[in-house]
């Protein structure tokens, strides 16, 4: 009765106290952190305790569990196995831990950088599965399984997989590349080297897809996109300038036509939806002097691509009406050819 009271008992009763020692520290040392992190800031701390709050409870009853073995005197094959089980419960607590906190920051970081949330299903599970994995390999460890063998066969088949599936893991690596470099975002405007552009309406782990204007998409390869050369029309900013060009007759007097320019300019972006008013519309004498024309161009800014094609539209008919009303000609392409007869008479183009 004595050695059964000396093996079980003192040792239980040490680790329950001391295991209620440890809950009791716990909960005053979590409503001193939580006081604290109302104060800053910064939301890691908040994170933090978040995170450990649960696993806590588990790190307070194994340290009290390790008190009550190391005051028995069980044999030691029973102690080791006793130990093994207190450390795998550390080891996993500590890793769900890590892992849900990895993730939260993961989450908490594309919440704030505006990386759109549909794209990080994947990096989010890659992320806290190689937390789990580490954390399983140590308990192996820990519970004397030799890792060696496991990890060359991970070796092997992770190389294996990875030649099968070259092109994935290329599209893949592609998309984190695009998502971190934050040139091309969800929402964009973009017109790709062969001409097709549209707005960029997803970015996930294997392709982009680009809504065109005529209302069909685009999907492209994340590592095909990539390689190619992309012009955003949304960075630095959205806003951007139109160029018109206008062509009048040589008859016409430059500063005239200049004049007429600008105040049909101002007039159009009082009323046409996406033509800005704080920026002044200037004219500039250039390409010049054309074929058969003074070749003049007309700058304005507007809101964003798309709202060119109607600033254009409606400037076009404003410059029109206004050259008819002011006499200017608007040329169309001509050529003069001179006649001259040869030495056997006949007629020859010059």
């Amino acid at each position: 009765m004595d050695i059964s009271y000396d093996r079980f008992l003192i040792p239980a009763l040490i680790a329950l106290a001391s295991s209620g020692v440890l809950l009791v520290f716990r909960a005053f040392l979590l409503r001193l952190l939580h006081r604290w992190s109302v104060r800053t800031a910064t939301d890691l701390d908040d994170l933090v305790i978040s995170v450990i709050r649960v696993p806590s409870l588990y790190w307070c009853i194994a340290v009290g569990l390790s008190f009550g073995l190391a005051s028995s005197d069980l044999p030691e094959r029973y102690l080791h196995r006793f130990n093994q089980a207190v450390y795998v419960l550390l080891i996993l607590s500590i890793t769900i831990a890590a892992a849900n906190l990895a993730g939260r920051i993961f989450k908490d970081y594309i919440r704030k950088t505006e990386i759109p949330l549909s794209t990080t299903g994947l990096a989010y599970a890659i992320i806290k599965g190689t937390i789990l994995t580490i954390g399983v390999l140590v308990t192996l460890s820990v519970l004397g399984v030799s890792i060696a063998p496991l990890l060359t066969a991970l070796g092997v088949g992770g190389l294996a997989a990875a030649l099968a599936l070259q092109d994935t893991l290329a599209n893949l690596f592609a998309g984190i590349h695009i998502l971190l470099e934050k040139s091309i975002r969800v929402g964009d405007f973009i017109r790709l080297e062969n001409g097709q552009e549209g707005y960029v309406t997803d970015i996930t782990w294997r392709t982009v897809r680009v809504r065109m204007l005529p209302n069909n998409m685009v999907i492209i390869p994340n590592s095909k996109l990539s390689q190619s050369i992309v012009t955003n029309y949304y960075l630095p900013e959205k806003e951007m300038s139109l160029l018109i060009p206008v062509r009048v007759s040589y008859a016409s007097d430059p500063d005239t036509v200049e004049r007429i320019l600008i105040e049909e300019a101002k007039k159009a972006a009082e009323d046409i939806q996406g033509l800005l008013t704080d920026a002044e519309p200037f004219v500039r004498f250039i390409p010049g002097f054309g074929d058969s024309s003074l070749d003049f161009t007309l700058i304005c800014r507007v809101n964003e691509f798309v709202d060119q094609y109607l600033a254009q539209h409606e400037i076009r008919k404003r410059i029109f009406r206004r050259f008819r009303e002011e006499g200017i000609e608007i040329p169309f392409p001509h050529r003069t050819v001179y006649l001259r007869e040869d030495k056997h008479g006949r007629n020859k183009g010059v």
